[in-house]
């Protein structure tokens, strides 16, 4: 029986002259498509060569140059660009995790913004495609090309056809009508340049005298170079190393370093299970996943709800169903497997079983 990567793999076969799509079940014919061939992006490359030279000077800076307030500051600014990434534009905007009021989805911006990762549709559009094609071809950074790939290789070449084509069968209406997300696709520039750039640099220049230099290689390189090599770790070291106690067919892994990297999404092969959770982990405490704890704050003071949960049934039917027994799951007696999710990108995906629906916990209901 093939397995779901085997059915959504672009590649079955390859006779030296070009690549072959799996059978078409109509025709019974394979299908022909030309050979993929890595065309590198020369802008991408530089940029990342500059980032990685004046990251590590400015690392050095922090650590021996620069003033106790620079360093502070640094390390709040990257807090502060990951919160935007993990809380706003990934199980805000991607996964429909739970909806936050205007304000929130305004300062989660911003934040992202910080954060030099790209336009929130852009970043959701790959995000969902990684999810419902996760390691094929359709999937950005597929880990199955290995670690440097999948890590920052893909960054460098232009995208394998079957990203942009399987891309295209993934809705974004939600998106695309979100105002937050469609001023920062339009100001995507200006944001990029005041809140990536010019801010973290110009507040330890003006406020305490840290010198230009210092504070554009602390401040802005360091901090970049660091969290995107935090948010790189999901794509690569959680795919291969760790447990897979939910899922033991599917590449994703729970792996406690990543997720101290960043601040909580290193739970990875739950994640890939109910994607559609605003935990992104099973875990209650607030100790390696701090996103969920600012998702529970705002929700708290009434900026987020519809807080979307796995119930523990369904959590323990899909231990004992597919986890590879890293989990213990003794209390549990029930055999009923009906509630199996399947690859989805969060809540709202067409493919998202009835069972699963139903077996959703929402916390904080919006109330008129």
């Amino acid at each position: 029986m093939e397995t779901y990567a085997e059915k959504n793999s672009s590649t079955y076969h390859n006779n030296g002259n070009a690549e072959v799509k799996p059978i078409d079940q109509n025709t019974r014919q394979y299908q022909p498509t030309p050979r993929y061939k890595w065309v590198l992006v020369p802008r991408a490359l530089f940029w990342m060569l500059y980032l990685h030279v004046g990251g590590l000077y400015g690392l050095y800076l922090l650590l021996f140059v620069a003033s106790p307030k620079t360093l502070i500051w640094t390390y709040l600014c990257g807090y502060l660009g990951q919160m935007g990434t993990w809380c706003g534009v990934h199980r805000l905007w991607s996964h429909r995790s739970y909806k936050a009021k205007l304000p929130l989805r305004i300062m989660l911006m911003i934040f992202f913004a910080m954060s030099d990762q790209g336009v929130i549709l852009n970043w959701a559009r790959d995000h969902r495609g990684h999810h419902k094609f996760v390691d094929t071809d359709a999937d950005t950074h597929n880990s199955k090309r290995g670690f440097f790939f999948s890590h920052m290789g893909w960054l460098f070449i232009r995208k394998h056809p079957e990203v942009s084509a399987k891309g295209k069968l993934i809705d974004m209406s939600d998106i695309e009508a979100d105002t937050v997300a469609v001023f920062q696709r339009q100001y995507y520039i200006p944001l990029l340049l005041f809140f990536a750039f010019w801010l973290p640099a110009f507040v330890p220049y003006y406020f305490w005298n840290e010198s230009g230099w210092v504070a554009w290689h602390t401040a802005t390189l360091c901090r970049l170079l660091c969290t995107i090599h935090a948010t790189f770790f999901i794509n690569s070291a959680a795919h291969m190393w760790g447990t897979r106690p939910y899922d033991k067919t599917i590449r994703p892994t729970e792996t406690l370093f990543v997720s101290i990297l960043t601040n909580g999404e290193g739970w990875h092969n739950y994640h890939h299970v109910f994607p559609w959770d605003y935990r992104a982990a099973e875990l209650g405490n607030h100790v390696f996943n701090h996103s969920k704890m600012w998702i529970d704050f705002f929700s708290r003071i009434g900026l987020a709800y519809e807080l979307k949960t796995a119930s523990d049934a369904m959590i323990r039917k899909r231990v004992l169903r597919t986890g590879d027994g890293s989990k213990t799951a003794h209390e549990c007696t029930i055999t009923d497997f009906s509630s199996e999710t399947d690859h989805c990108w969060g809540w709202d995906d067409p493919d998202m079983r009835v069972e699963d629906i139903e077996g959703v916990n929402v916390i904080r209901p919006l109330v008129a």
